[in-house]
């Protein structure tokens, strides 16, 4: 058959890595596709407006930074990516490691941190493995979420109370959570009031009018509130100066090789978290448009996208679920759409930099916390706790690690719990049967599963068939070994049934091999029936080969050839 038509056949280099700009383009792009892109641009421009700002100064650097990320980051996401919708941006759940990364390594590390992440996100995607950074269980990425959530919401209480800390504000929860309520003596009510109005704003949008851009909305009455009635609370302008009015001349990040050591654990830590961010926001398109995206084209996108970002002195980039789902209600017909909202992001630079500086932080505070409280997932959180106590070990580890400890820790070990469990599960399945069940798992009964057979053998002491089913890898080899080593019997044949085992390890081969060598010494054949070429291949790897086993077909030509005697067997 021809490769090209079978739909079986891999998809070759070119066709994993063409962005879908090109696929889009190829399709006739017509004038009505651009102006609903131009809409849904303009529409996920007004969105990304405030939130840029918001989360570049709760990273700790200034607003600008986001914007930058967004124009440039965003750019690069949207004409090289792997998805149709996909917005790229900053992203709160890197508030934290970006925090963190500023205040080890300042600005300058940051940037570099920044850069060397594109770079190892686009070899993930270059190597293809963006297939493997899809297999996060989902307890990990609810209790991730959730985790973010509540440290984001928590380096917004200072800001939303207008608080004057006697230092620092500490990094880590507990520490935060102690300074933040010594300093509860200096409230700012008039920023607790723009913060409160912000955030009321929002809500009352969302619930009347939901197709209205509430993020902006908000921002602009709190700042034209606290400007008409001269309240005493910092703003852009009085913290940072304003924003500039043009994008900043490309320049590489400073490095050298201590640096770059030194840095290395961020960059990895950024990359492993833009990894996942980005590809479950494009499944979440996926889902929503019915289309489907390419992983590693956008891994590979994202790559560039940071790299560009940090030598335009922006933060880390990544696809953002929340503008991306607006980006698909709101019209958008492909990529055009994504690189329009950074156009139109650059034009408010150029324009209207300077209304920046009036935007009050409490009420840029405000958004953060409604960003905080949507990301947390409340019902699927409450329905892992009572899917099963593996889930819910693996939720509050994921949790419970990334809101005390550290989210790269909370994502590894959550990951590792979940593949212990999935590997536990695994070993529950596998079964061995004879005429009445050996190893059963969990299932409790397979008296209606039992073959014809099985039980056309219960007669015949001088063959026993041993039907094995489920994956059979190390987890299950114990169990499967432990069941043969309890046959008494030692008959004339055993026929080894692998018609229902999906895959084998060498593990489990070995445990065969073993198996077929304790029954020929005893003068047992062994026939092996109805294996896959992949399961047949490990068990010739591992010695499972004349004169220890034969293979047939099936279990029925195993029969046949059991009843023709031991002469027919030998030349089967």
């Amino acid at each position: 058959m021809n490769r090209s038509l079978s739909p079986l056949a891999e998809p070759s280099f070119v066709e994993l890595f063409t962005p879908k700009l090109i696929t889009i383009l190829r399709d006739r792009y017509r004038l009505r596709d651009l102006k609903a892109d131009a809409i849904a641009g303009l529409t996920v421009a007004i969105v990304a407006l405030p939130l840029s700002m918001a989360i570049a100064i709760a990273s700790g650097v200034t607003p600008d930074r986001g914007l930058y990320t967004a124009i440039v980051g965003g750019f690069c996401v949207s004409a090289l990516g792997g998805s149709r919708f996909q917005i790229g941006g900053p992203a709160g759940a890197f508030i934290v490691l970006v925090a963190t990364t500023v205040q080890q390594h300042g600005l300058d590390g940051l940037l570099l941190a920044t850069f060397m992440s594109g770079l190892v996100l686009l070899a993930i995607g270059l190597a293809r493995l963006g297939t493997f950074i899809k297999y996060i269980p989902y307890p990990v990425t609810v209790g991730f979420t959730a985790g973010i959530a509540v440290i984001i919401f928590a380096s917004q209480v200072k800001d939303l109370l207008g608080l004057a800390l006697a230092g620092p504000e500490p990094g880590p929860i507990i520490p935060k959570i102690a300074a933040l309520a010594h300093a509860l003596q200096t409230l700012n009510v008039a920023a607790l009031v723009i913060a409160a109005l912000t955030i009321a704003v929002i809500l009352a949008l969302r619930r009347f009018r939901p197709h209205w851009p509430g993020l902006l909305i908000a921002v602009a009455l709190a700042s034209v509130a606290a400007w008409l009635a001269n309240l005493h609370v910092e703003t852009i302008g009085t913290r940072f100066g304003g924003i500039p009015n043009a994008l900043p001349a490309p320049h590489l990040p400073a490095f050298g090789t201590d640096k770059i050591v030194e840095v290395l654990p961020s960059a990895l830590s950024f990359a492993l978290l833009g990894g996942i961010e980005s590809l479950l926001s494009a499944v979440v398109a996926d889902s929503m448009s019915g289309r489907r995206h390419r992983s590693n084209c956008e891994l590979a996108a994202q790559g560039i996208a940071n790299m560009a970002s940090a030598i335009f002195g922006g933060i880390c980039v990544t696809g953002t679920i929340a503008r991306t789902a607006t980006n698909v209600r709101a019209g958008a017909r492909g990529p055009v759409a994504g690189m329009l909202h950074s156009v139109f992001l650059l034009l408010f630079i150029l324009v209207a930099a300077p209304l920046a500086s009036y935007i009050p932080l409490a009420a840029l505070a405000g958004v953060l916390a409604i960003v905080a409280w949507n990301m947390v997932e409340r019902y699927a959180f409450v329905t892992l706790l009572r899917a099963s106590r593996g889930d819910a070990v693996v939720l509050l580890a994921t949790f419970l690690l990334v809101v005390f400890r550290d989210l790269t820790e909370g994502i590894l070990v959550g990951f590792g719990i979940g593949a212990l469990l999935f590997l536990h599960r695994m070993a529950q399945a596998i079964a061995v049967e004879t005429g009445r069940p050996i190893v059963q798992g969990d299932r409790s009964d397979r008296d209606a599963e039992r073959s014809a057979y099985d039980s056309n053998l219960a007669t015949d002491r001088g063959v026993i068939v041993l039907r094995i089913s489920g994956a059979f890898f190390f987890g299950a080899a114990a169990s499967v070994g432990a069941a043969l080593d309890r046959l008494a019997e030692q008959p004339k044949f055993y026929v080894l049934d692998f018609s229902a085992v999906p895959m084998l390890d060498s593990t489990g081969a070995r445990t065969i091999a073993a198996f077929a060598e304790k029954a020929n010494r005893g003068g047992t054949q062994v026939l092996v029936a109805g294996a896959s070429s992949p399961v047949r291949h490990a068990l010739l790897q591992h010695g499972v080969r004349r004169p220890l086993a034969r293979y047939m077909p099936s279990v029925e030509v195993a029969l046949d050839a059991t009843r023709a005697g031991a002469r027919e067997v030998s030349a089967a």
